[in-house]
């Protein structure tokens, strides 16, 4: 016949058990319908760890509303032989038998009527087991009471399992929001140092209480950053990372491991990790108190190794002072850390590809302008790509046999290593050529022809500024240009004049033959040669730089040549909102008169109205 009042409280209980965030949350719907049973006087529960460690218990009679509840944290070894393996085990047993240090419910059990115990132990989980146990008399059917407490205990794993899952579920849905989050932050910067800090930052305190990352170097490794949730035990961190020979000796040793690797207790023992007042007794209490979610948590520590294309970077430490519950897995830990290898590694790539590229476009530039006694030399180069490519812009100042000084400046279009082969070719034909006597219009000429000869993919520009002194002070100024933006003359009463020019792209046509432009300048007239990347430099509205140059320029009237060069490749950057074109500036400032004789005092209000 079937038992209809326990087949109801037993539906019930599933659908409680399915919407339950923790399985104390089911005490009144197990508790009470098991008490309804025939023979049934009181229903104990219990719960362990799994060092034999009682964490709670709970215990209600028949007819009570008013259960008994018991947190505590007793250690009790002798409940060892209750502990269930896969399955959950029944026993009968009597009451007055019951050893108390095997069974803390036994003063519950034996002041309930009939003397006998029906007890199911279960499993929950690796770190932890259960009981739930009856107190009966003789009137109980024993078999229908061992049915419906196997029953309820099914469903009271199958709740705990759930939660578990729905726990496992939840967590790895913001793992994997963290993770993506963090490759965001990490990828989001190129600058080693601050990848770096990005590294230590991301993870705490949504992952660990204090983070430590190291690089690999040939002596050791190498302390780059750390942080804490507090700020005190910040500054002990890294102190450890930058000095600590235990830390040191675990990374060069675990730099190599495939995999992250939890150090706690012992493990710890002469670390800057280790509580130097924790003893045997107290470690025990406060691993209890851990698990009991109270008091002191015991440190732990995992180190990850940071493993991008093949090698080894380095090493990220992370300090948990939380309970167990709460540290992330290996799997996640090995995620995290690649994301933040590969991150570094490209953080260091570009590093590495700045500097070789830097150092290259400085060896495709001259190390040095000549100096004279008449002539105010200086010129700027800032790099625009952003990707760090090698561009293609070039200058140079020859001092020619006749007593001249020829200026060129020029631009190969497009960037990369054949840009950068085509600077160097351009830049060292023209100088040699330049340095011979040979006069401007024949220097690009030839030029032109050797490009055409070496079937150049690429065109440039360039302009050719030759420069005579005159014996009434003055100097013959011959502009020879091949498609080049014109030179500008800032004069020294502050007008600015554009220097006719023109002529064919270099590179484009064969026996392309040039012309040059003459004009004088007087003492204090300054010559400013440029690439277009200072004038097509362009801010949001649209207006390109080159509108308010002049402008500009006359704002610099008594500057040196170092001061215009430098203003103006600093003022176009800040104006520019797009475009990422090299700017290139060579200026000379004809003096007329030895340099001690001094220069015009700058008039620094007139570059701060220009700039308004």
């Amino acid at each position: 016949m079937v038992d209809d009042p326990w087949s109801s409280a037993l539906h019930r209980l599933w659908q409680a058990a399915s919407r339950a965030e923790e399985v104390a949350a089911l005490a009144d719907d197990v508790y009470a319908p098991l008490l309804a049973t025939p023979g049934v006087h009181r229903v104990v529960g219990t719960r362990w760890d799994g060092r034999q460690v009682l964490r709670y218990m709970r215990a209600l009679s028949a007819g009570s509303d008013t259960p008994v509840i018991v947190a505590t944290t007793r250690s009790m070894p002798g409940a060892a032989v209750r502990e269930p393996g896969g399955e959950p085990m029944v026993d009968r047993l009597e009451a007055a038998g019951l050893d108390d240090a095997v069974w803390p419910e036994a003063e519950f059990l034996r002041e309930a009527p009939g003397g006998s115990v029906v007890s199911c132990t279960f499993r929950l989980d690796q770190r932890g087991w259960a009981a739930l146990t009856l107190a009966v008399d003789a009137s109980a059917d024993l078999a229908a009471v061992e049915s419906r407490l196997t029953q309820a205990v099914d469903v009271i794993v199958a709740c705990h399992t759930g939660i578990l899952q729905r726990g496992r579920e939840a967590r790895r849905g913001a793992d994997d929001a963290l993770l993506a989050e963090a490759s965001l932050q990490m990828d989001s910067s190129l600058d080693v140092e601050d990848t770096l800090r990005r590294v230590a930052r991301i993870a705490v305190p949504a992952v660990a209480d204090g983070a430590l990352v190291h690089l690999a170097r040939g002596e050791g490794p190498e302390f780059v950053a750390a942080t804490h949730v507090a700020v005190q035990q910040q500054r002990a961190l890294e102190a450890a990372g930058r000095d600590d020979p235990w830390l040191a000796a675990l990374l060069a040793r675990r730099g190599e491991d495939e995999d992250t690797v939890f150090l706690s207790g012992a493990a710890l023992d002469g670390s800057p990790f280790a509580d130097p007042t924790a003893t045997a007794t107290t470690a025990t209490t406060a691993t209890d108190a851990d698990d009991a979610g109270e008091g002191h948590h015991p440190t732990v520590v995992s180190v990850s190794p940071l493993r991008a294309r093949g090698r080894v970077l380095g090493t990220i430490t992370f300090v948990y002072q939380r309970p167990e519950a709460r540290l992330p897995d290996s799997a996640f830990l090995r995620s995290l850390a690649t994301r933040a290898a590969l991150a570094i590694d490209n953080a260091l790539l570009y590093e590495l590809r700045r500097t070789a590229v830097l150092s290259l476009q400085e060896h495709l530039l001259p190390s040095q302008l000549p100096v004279t006694d008449r002539w105010d030399l200086s010129a700027s180069y800032a790099v625009g790509d952003p990707m760090l490519d090698v561009g293609g812009d070039f200058y140079d100042a020859v001092l020619r046999p006749d007593g001249s000084i020829a200026l060129l400046i020029g631009d190969v279009c497009g960037r990369g290593a054949e840009a950068a082969a085509l600077t160097g070719l351009a830049r060292h034909t023209l100088r040699t050529l330049l340095e011979e006597g040979t006069d401007a219009g024949t220097a690009l000429s030839r030029l032109n022809r050797a490009l055409r000869q070496e079937r150049a993919s690429r065109f440039l520009t360039a302009v050719v500024a030759t420069l005579a002194p005159q014996a009434d002070g003055t100097v013959l100024l011959s502009t020879c240009s091949a498609g080049h933006p014109p030179p500008l003359v800032l004069r020294g009463d502050g007008t600015v004049s554009e220097v006719l020019s023109g002529g064919l792209l270099l590179g484009v046509l064969d026996d392309v033959s040039y012309e040059s432009h003459q004009e004088r300048l007087t003492p204090d007239d300054t010559l400013v040669l440029f690439t277009d990347g200072l004038t097509e430099s362009r801010e949001a509205g649209g207006t390109f730089f080159e509108s308010v140059l002049p402008a500009r320029l006359a704002a610099l009237r008594g500057s040196d040549a170092a001061h215009i060069a430098e203003s103006l490749a600093r003022q176009a950057r800040a104006f520019r909102d797009s475009g990422q074109d090299d700017i290139a500036l060579l200026v000379a400032r004809w003096t007329g008169l030895p340099p001690d004789s001094g220069l015009l005092p700058p008039d620094h209000r007139l570059e701060q109205a220009a700039l308004r």
